[in-house]
């Protein structure tokens, strides 16, 4: 597992919420907590992570409501509901709202770890369907950095410029910073003004409104 592999951590219980991240954070995990689950659906929607923990009865926005608002807004990131309530209804209901495992209260430690390590393992094996992401007005071929638009017209894209359309394609609805895409797509690159280029870039070959300016916070998918 890699050391900085993220997690977010929605528990309303602090001292469970302490133990828990200061053992994720021994195990070499990344933790961000929150409380309740207004705080867990900011952090879901604003920030990228490889797992999320989440309880069911939080104050604010219940848990299951929080897995599926994420989901609506096309937030993939593997989920594990632990929950007091831990029957099979209960177990079937956290599955079929949008939860890849389900794990009962009181939980072995040893057992939590190693339902995380497996989500991990499950979410890098990358299924054919993360391969193509289907726009508006188009597909998106990720491993072939092509654009088939629905109009008959095709792009091809370099692979900065795939890059980018795929971190601003996979979050349609979220908004990235300069710094955010600089970090993700150009890890190497100093000046923020090189985001500003490749954005030119792929609206030059996908039209205007392929990328959406949102003044003073950066950029967001448009549309084809």
């Amino acid at each position: 597992m890699s050391a900085s592999a993220r997690v977010l951590l929605v528990e309303d219980d602090r001292q469970l919420s302490g133990m828990l991240a200061e053992l994720l954070r021994t195990e070499g995990y990344s933790v961000d907590v929150a409380g309740d689950g207004q705080r867990g659906l900011h952090l879901g929607l604003t920030r990228e992570y490889d797992v999320l923990v989440l309880d069911r009865g939080l104050p604010a926005v219940e848990g299951l409501d929080l897995l599926a608002r994420l989901r609506a807004k096309g937030v993939p990131t593997p989920a594990l509901v632990l929950s007091a309530l831990s029957n099979p209804a209960d177990r079937v209901e956290g599955l079929d709202a949008g939860a890849e495992d389900y794990l009962g209260k009181p939980f072995d430690v040893d057992e939590l770890l190693a339902r995380l390590r497996a989500l991990r393992r499950r979410a890098g094996a990358t299924p054919a369907s993360a391969l193509e992401i289907r726009l508006p007005g188009g597909t998106f071929d990720v491993s072939a950095r092509r654009v088939d638009l629905s109009d008959g017209r095709s792009a091809d894209l370099s692979e900065r410029e795939a890059s980018l359309l795929e971190l601003l394609a996979r979050r349609p609805n979220r908004v990235f910073s300069r710094q955010e895409v600089l970090d993700e797509v150009f890890p190497d690159a100093a000046d923020e003004g090189v985001v500003d280029t490749y954005v030119y870039y792929v609206r030059r070959k996908l039209g205007r409104g392929a990328v959406v300016t949102v003044r003073g916070l950066g950029y967001r998918w448009g549309a084809l």
